[in-house]
């Protein structure tokens, strides 16, 4: 375990309940612990976590027991487990957005060689996307065209790049394919990262390799902003999901925050008044909504959940059509923006 990782599970024992009231606020303190029903935030008592105690070792605080089915762990297990999030780095992030701790900064050398930003950072993703063109007449356009998106999308937010390097894991060398690439920015618009969805040679899908979909820079808290927010926004994972709602409903402000555990953990804009949380047919997509449900009431912004009829939005957009997808949103939205759905 690194040093940084013992300071983060550190941190988060001295801040247990602070936790607890974050990820599981369905439950209550009870003397020394916090009872909940379980891992998925249900109301009950037979998950207890300890808020008093050590840092570390036998006792800690922070260490859970599920008495109904033996399961045991630490507060990183349960924010692993409420916001969907599976690779440990993000995971990591997530715990130092929660402690507001920074972000860890590495050592920047003075050699010539070290002045070129490593890739990953958002320095080297604003390299990427400017490098990119438009998407029209694009092998990029033929992709999302084949998922039935036909709106046009600025270029701010969506590229294409013939040759972007991809390597899988194991390979030795990277081989430059053709991709979607997608801006990821802040609430200022600047940007922070890029999204990158390999495609196939003729455009018709995505590439056939392990992993078509790949993202660099800084995500959490940053979403691909299709279209600017007002006093609305649709916010959902998926780059082609949220192009779907569009389809439907271009007139309405959507937003992709890229998966599950980013979706849960997007800054939502200044003067915000209602939140539409487009989800995917998955318990992951289902936590992630209960998390940002909740970060929106106590802000005081109305949510709706817009669910879709098949596994997610461009499904729909793809079997049903269109018309279909935004008769299926009409019964969903609120009144307000009903006005939103007519083209």
């Amino acid at each position: 375990m690194s040093l940084e990782t013992e300071e983060i599970l550190r941190d988060l024992s001295q801040n247990a309940e602070s936790v607890c009231r974050h990820y599981l606020p369905a439950g209550r303190r009870e003397g020394s612990y916090w009872m909940v029903g379980d891992l998925q935030n249900n109301p009950g008592r037979s998950l207890f976590v300890r808020l008093t105690g050590p840092t570390s070792g036998a006792g800690a605080s922070g260490k859970w027991t599920d008495s109904a089915t033996g399961e045991h762990g630490d507060l990183l297990d349960i924010i692993r487990e409420r916001t969907g999030i599976t690779r440990f780095p993000d995971l990591l992030n997530e715990a130092r957005v929660h402690l507001g701790r920074p972000q860890p900064i590495l050592p920047d050398a003075n050699s010539p060689r070290s002045r070129k930003s490593p890739s990953g950072t958002p320095a080297a993703a604003a390299r990427l996307f400017a490098a990119s063109l438009p998407l029209a007449g694009s092998l990029a356009e033929v992709y999302l065209r084949t998922r039935g998106v036909t709106q046009a999308v600025p270029s701010a937010t969506l590229r294409f790049h013939p040759k972007c390097w991809h390597r899988d894991e194991g390979q030795t060398k990277p081989i430059p394919r053709p991709a979607l690439i997608a801006a990821v920015t802040d609430g200022a618009g600047a940007l922070q990262g890029v999204h990158r969805t390999w495609l196939a040679p003729d455009g018709q899908d995505k590439a056939a390799v392990d992993t078509p979909r790949r993202a660099m820079g800084h995500l959490l808290g940053n979403a691909v902003r299709i279209a600017p927010a007002d006093h609305t926004l649709v916010l959902g994972e998926g780059i082609e999901t949220m192009l779907s709602v569009r389809e439907a409903a271009p007139s309405l402000p959507v937003w992709a925050a890229l998966s599950s555990g980013h979706l849960g953990a997007v800054l939502l804009p200044e003067g915000l008044q209602r939140l539409f949380i487009a989800i995917d047919r998955d318990p992951a997509g289902h936590r992630a909504a209960e998390r940002l449900t909740a970060r929106a009431t106590e802000a005081g912004i109305a949510v709706q959940v817009l669910e879709p009829r098949l596994g997610d939005f461009n499904d729909d957009l793809r079997v049903h059509g269109a018309e279909a997808l935004r008769q299926h949103l009409a019964q969903q939205i609120d009144l307000k923006d009903l006005h939103r759905l007519t083209i």
